[in-house]
Formats: C-alpha cells, structure tokens, sequence
C-alpha cells in the first residue's frame, strides 16, 4: 500500500465528519432572535422578594453546595463571595464528600464542610441552598441532600444549570422556571411538567428559585440580598460589584445556539496548536468573584487555559474567606501571565476580559464567551 494512498485515505477520515459538520451547521439559525427586553412589574418584583424572605433564622444560614468531581466556578464562587461581602448571613460552602472541589473550567478550593458535617451541626437545616451546574445532574448524595433540604424548609436557588441537579431531586416538578439557555431543550425533555418562563433572568415559584447562565447568580444574589436587608443593602453591594441594575429582565431570544457560535467553537476547538496556557498568581485577599468571572470566561475561549500558581501548596484565603488551592506550586509564573487586578470590581472585570479576549482572539469568540456566560453585554443581548 502507497504512502500516497494513506495520506489521502486519511484526508478522507477528517473530510466525513467534517463533511457531516458542515451540513450540521448548515441547519442552524445564523442570527438569534434578540428584541428590547421590558422592565418587570413592580408586582412581580414584589412577589419575587417576598418569595425570597429568610424562612427560618433573622440572621440566615446560607449553604453552598458543591460535587467533589466537578462543579461550575462561578456558579460555586460567585453566590459565596457575593453574600459574604454583604454580610447579611452565613455562608457555608459544601461538599459531597471530603477533599478539594474542582471547579470547571478552572480553579480548585477547600470547602467549609462536607453535606454530611453540616447536617450535623445544622440538623434543621439551612434557609436558602445554592445548587450550582455540576457535571452529573443525578449525583444520589445530592439529589437526597437537597430533597432534605427542601423538607426542611429551606428555599432552594438553582443557578444555571443547576436547575437539571433541583429537577432531577423532583424539585422542579409543576413549577415555573428557568435555566442556561443551552440547556433548556434537555430539561424540558426530560421533565415536562416544568414551565418555562421566557424573558427572565430568574424565577422564583413555591421555594425554588431557578437562573438562566452563568452570570445571572449576580442579579440573582443581589435580589436575595435586597430580600434579606432591603433595597438600600442590595445597591450598596452592587456598587461594590460595579452594577447598575439587577432585575429579572432578560431578552432570551438573544441566547441560542447559531451557525457562528457552533462555527467558532468548533474552529477553536480544532486549532489545537494555537492553545494558550494563561497563569495567575495566587494571593491572599484577592477577590474571588472577579477570579471566577476572569478565570471562566477565558477557559471558554476554546483557546486557552487558566491556572493559579503559588509558591505554597498550601490553600490561600480571598477576600470572601474562599480557600483556594494552587494548580502549581512555583516561585515564579509558568506561562503567559493574565491580566487580573486582585481588587477590581466584578462586573469590570469581566467586560475587560471579554475586551480582552476579543482583542487576541476576535470579537466573534468574545461574543461566542459571553454567550456561553448569558451575559447581557452590547451586542450579546440585554
């Protein structure tokens, strides 16, 4: 058999699928649907914080939950930090079992307690649960945590993908709700009896509270906040955040899956010799809602990674007392450093790593991240 032969045996392979992937995209919308989103009745929003209110202790026990194996980084750090630096509860992060909680796409931390410990310290259970995505929706420890949980009394807020984990507990059943727009069509599929809610970046029905992607634990959070200590509590952590507003609006047309998000993923994904390897360096006090954001959006570029580096394998505290571990332990950085401000605002920090990402890699992939996000940002929707 011919070297020639091989070669164009081999082209043939890569053109089949590459073939089939072409028609694939082929079917797809080139554009969403995006339109103005409307400001929400003072009715609903009412109702909404009403829902909201501590149903147990005046000083709320907050737990956040997280898979050991896998759990999304913003989704876990995000809500933490957010409460922590309002200081209005007490926030305990969780794990499923005992050991380091990886983080995907990036960073790894230490928990406060496994879900066994603080059922013991708390066998009343906590006021509000926070259920991040996590990379198996049916995890048995945690589909029976939360359902405890939920018995208890305790009002259960899925962020993103995270409405998957509430549905599979039964959670979500006959309820109205949200999620990630990538993820809406499977939910329904697999529970039907949901109801959709279009247009809003979170919905709150009968003590579950359910978000669209990532970014929305933001509003989310700082409506709990305003729930919890009233609206003047809630603009001050915003301003700390660097927001203007956080309601429910949302346009949802503007979030689905196109022919040019499914294009540059695809692209991305296959130049494997123009991968990135991005570094941070780890130090105390730095603020982890800024990190996650920062951190998240450039490991979905497709084109990069993003680690930690420290010169200690022991864990470092944050501003929100999240204890982070280093993914490798040097004196000085091993690969390209990113550009992180430990104290810059969240929400800055996030449109400067998507100006970022557009300037090294283009608009089209910044665009295609903060898609992934459900982030509301010019050009991406509102």
């Amino acid at each position: 058999m011919s070297i020639r032969y091989l070669i164009w045996a081999g082209l043939a392979l890569i053109a089949l699928p590459l073939a089939g992937l072409g028609l694939w995209l082929a079917t797809l919308p080139a554009t969403p649907v995006a339109v103005a989103s409307s400001a929400v009745p003072q009715t609903e929003v009412d109702a909404m914080l009403a829902a909201l209110k501590p149903p147990k202790r005046a000083r709320p026990l907050v737990a956040v939950v997280g898979l050991n194996d896998a759990t999304e980084t913003t989704d876990y750090l995000m809500p933490t930090g957010i409460l922590r630096r309002a200081d209005i509860a007490d926030v305990v992060m969780l794990s499923t079992e005992p050991g380091p909680v990886k983080l995907y796409p990036a960073l790894t931390v230490e928990a406060d307690a496994t879900i066994e410990a603080f059922d013991a310290r708390h066998p009343k259970g906590a006021d509000y649960v926070i259920v991040p995505a996590m990379s198996r929706d049916d995890n048995p420890a945690v589909m029976a945590w939360l359902r405890k949980q939920a018995e208890h009394g305790a009002v259960i807020i899925a962020i993103c993908a995270g409405a998957k984990v509430a549905a599979a507990a039964g959670l979500l059943d006959d309820r109205r709700a949200t999620t990630h727009w990538y993820y809406l069509g499977d939910l329904l599929k697999h529970h039907p009896s949901i109801r959709y809610v279009a247009n809003r970046r979170m919905v709150v029905d009968r003590g579950v509270a359910t978000t669209t992607g990532i970014t929305a634990s933001m509003p989310m959070m700082l409506a709990l906040v305003e729930a919890i200590a009233g609206r003047d509590k809630a603009q001050t952590v915003a301003r700390d955040l660097g927001l203007e507003r956080w309601d429910a609006r949302h346009d949802s047309g503007a979030f689905r899956l196109t022919r040019p998000f499914a294009a540059i993923v695809l692209g991305n994904r296959l130049a494997v010799w123009r991968q990135d390897r991005f570094v941070i360096a780890l130090e105390p006090g730095m603020d982890e809602v800024s990190l996650a954001l920062v951190a998240d959006a450039w490991s979905r570029t497709y084109r990069s990674r993003v680690g930690l580096f420290a010169a200690s394998s022991a864990a470092v505290t944050t501003r929100g007392g999240v204890r982070l571990l280093p993914d490798r332990v040097t004196a000085a950085r091993s690969g390209e450093r990113l550009r992180f401000a430990a104290n810059m605002r969240p929400a800055k920090a996030l449109d400067e790593a998507l100006q970022d990402i557009g300037a090294r890699y283009g608009q089209a992939t910044a665009h295609m991240v903060a898609m992934q996000l459900e982030y509301p940002r010019p050009g991406a929707g509102s």
